[in-house]
Order: structure tokens, then C-alpha cells, then sequence
């Protein structure tokens, strides 16, 4: 078997504090597998920078003019680290690789892990993907919505290992399938995990963040779960049938009472405020319904619209 050419995307967004420190690591896991044989000298990393506002990008052209081995990537805005992630992938597809590894640009995932990657690809692995030890780095609060979000995703139906993040490996085959999937707003965790190739798994540590501070918010985070939600299942969506059925049920059997008491006993049901409150809660939970349903309606229009996943400012190749 030839050994294989390996891409290293990193998509980065305001990481001017890490980012020449995360190219001097990554390019030294090249070295490192180059003299073990495991890959092409012909490798290199793909940095991908998602609209920075700071000097992220100046610095990987610097690094670029100082070495080949370093390609790049700036986006015209910031698009979002699905659509950065997307964007690596179809790059270096097109520059030419037999497989690509995607990390974290602060490197809190375990660089030094790519080469257990790199032994499960020799093995006949397509996908390998990365699944944390623990979350001690996390606070509480993301530790806990870390978890409802995985068990969430896998009850409605998308199989995705607890713990996995976007630090994986995908084959050449893998990256020709992803073409096929013009979806807008791909969610990538969730694709891989259904595309039905060979997976494999290495585990790792997360590292604490060394510069720098995580540009993942809450409400980025939230915004990633629901794109995941309604792009893998239309569970919610046979929920909220459920729902209405149970609720016309409940009406009809409330308005069968009603009329019992008045031809029998000759006067209106008591429970005033119980019917406020109940009324409360049915508008409530409508109005959460037709949040979902707007949701997967967001879903139709992006798809609709037709508008580009991202647009490339300049490319270093």
C-alpha cells in the first residue's frame, strides 16, 4: 500500500494568539509520520480562516511564504465552523489527498492522536473518528448540555457516538461521497455517522486551551444542535402530530363533559381557573410547536434559496 497523502484541515476564526503555534506542532506530526513511513512527504495542513477580524490571516500567509507545506483559505465573512469544516474538506479534495484529518486551531485536541488515525486508515478504516475521555475540561453547565444534546440526537434517530467532536479522519472515498450532498447546512457529525462507510474510533484528552479563548458560544452551540436536529430527523415534527391528536382528544372529551352536565344537571362546569391555566399551557406548547415547525420551514428556505455554503476570498495553495 502507498502511503497515503494526508490533509490537515484546521478551520480558524480570531486565532491569531495560537495559530503559528498550532502550524509549528502540526507540521512537526508530519515530520514525525514522514520518518515513520506512515505518510506522503507530500502531505501538508489547510487552514481555513472564517472571516477573522484580527491578523489570523496575515500570519498564515507569512507561514505560507516560509513554507509550502502550508496552504490556506480565507473567507470573504465569517460563514460559521460547519461551513469553514465543509470548505477544508472540498479543498483539499480538490488540491489533491488520500485522506484528511480536521483539529481544533487551538489544539485542545490531541494532535499527537493523528497518528492513531493514521494506523486505523492503514487498517481499511474510511472514517475514524475522535471521541473524547472525559469533559473535565468543560464547565458544568456545557458539560450537562453536552450530554442531552448526544442522547437527544441518538433518540431521535442520528447515530452519533456521545462525546465525538469534529476531530476525525475521512477518507478520499468518504470526501468523493460528501460531494454528492449538496445540502446548505450540512451537519457534518451527523453525516458521517450515517453515510455507511467503515468507522473506527480513537479516543483522546482534551487539552487546556493555552491562548486565547474559545469562540464557541452558547448560543452557537444551540444554533449547531437545531441545524442537527432537524437536518437528521423529522421525529419532532411526528411529535407535534402526536401532540395534536392527544390535545383534540382532550377537547372533545372536555366538551363531552360539559354538555353531560348541562342536560343532566342543569349547570355549567366548575373550574374557571383550572381552564385558564390549561388554556395557558395548550397556547404555550402550540406556540412551541410552531417554533419546531418553523424550524424545519428554515430548513426548506436555506435549501430553496440556493445560496452558496461560503464564498472564497483568496486561497493559498
Amino acid at each position: 500500500m502507498n502511503k497515503p497523502i494526508l490533509a490537515i484541515v484546521v478551520p480558524c476564526y480570531n486565532e491569531e494568539l495560537c495559530v503559528e503555534d498550532t502550524a509549528e506542532k502540526l507540521l512537526m506530526v508530519l515530520e514525525d509520520l514522514c520518518t515513520k513511513n506512515k505518510i506522503n512527504s507530500e502531505s501538508y495542513i489547510y487552514f481555513v480562516d472564517d472571516g477573522s477580524k484580527d491578523s489570523t490571516w496575515e500570519i498564515i500567509s507569512n507561514l505560507h511564504e516560509k513554507n509550502k507545506k502550508i496552504k490556506g483559505l480565507k473567507f470573504i465573512r465569517n460563514f460559521g465552523n460547519q461551513k469553514a469544516l465543509t470548505a477544508g474538506y472540498e479543498s483539499v479534495r480538490e488540491l489533491g489527498c488520500d485522506c484528511a484529518v480536521s483539529i481544533d486551531a487551538d489544539l485542545q485536541q490531541d494532535e499527537l492522536a493523528i497518528e492513531k488515525f493514521i494506523d486505523k486508515y492503514s487498517e481499511g478504516a474510511d472514517i475514524v473518528s475522535g471521541i473524547r475521555n472525559s469533559r473535565k475540561t468543560d464547565n458544568l453547565f456545557k458539560k450537562t448540555t453536552a450530554i442531552m444534546f448526544y442522547k437527544l440526537m441518538n433518540m431521535l434517530g442520528a447515530n452519533i457516538p456521545v462525546n465525538h467532536s469534529d476531530f476525525r479522519l475521512i477518507s478520499k472515498k468518504a470526501l468523493n461521497i460528501m460531494e454528492l450532498y449538496p445540502e446548505k447546512a450540512l451537519f457534518l457529525r451527523g453525516f458521517f455517522n450515517d453515510v455507511g462507510l467503515k468507522t473506527s474510533y480513537v479516543y483522546f484528552d482534551v487539552k487546556p486551551r493555552l491562548k486565547g479563548e474559545s469562540k464557541f458560544n452558547f448560543l452557537k452551540l444551540m444554533a449547531l444542535a437545531l441545524n442537527g436536529i432537524t437536518s437528521f430527523s423529522i421525529v419532532p415534527l411526528r411529535i407535534i402530530a402526536v401532540l395534536g391528536f392527544i390535545m383534540a382528544l382532550f377537547g372533545f372529551i372536555i366538551g363531552l363533559e360539559a354538555v353531560f352536565e348541562k342536560i343532566f344537571f342543569n349547570n355549567a362546569p366548575n373550574g374557571w381557573a383550572t381552564t385558564i391555566i390549561l388554556l395557558s399551557c395548550f397556547g404555550g406548547l402550540q406556540i412551541f410547536c410552531l417554533g419546531i415547525i418553523g424550524e424545519y420551514v428554515g430548513q426548506v428556505y436555506r435549501e430553496v434559496k440556493a445560496r452558496p455554503r461560503y464564498i472564497k476570498e483568496t486561497e493559498l495553495k
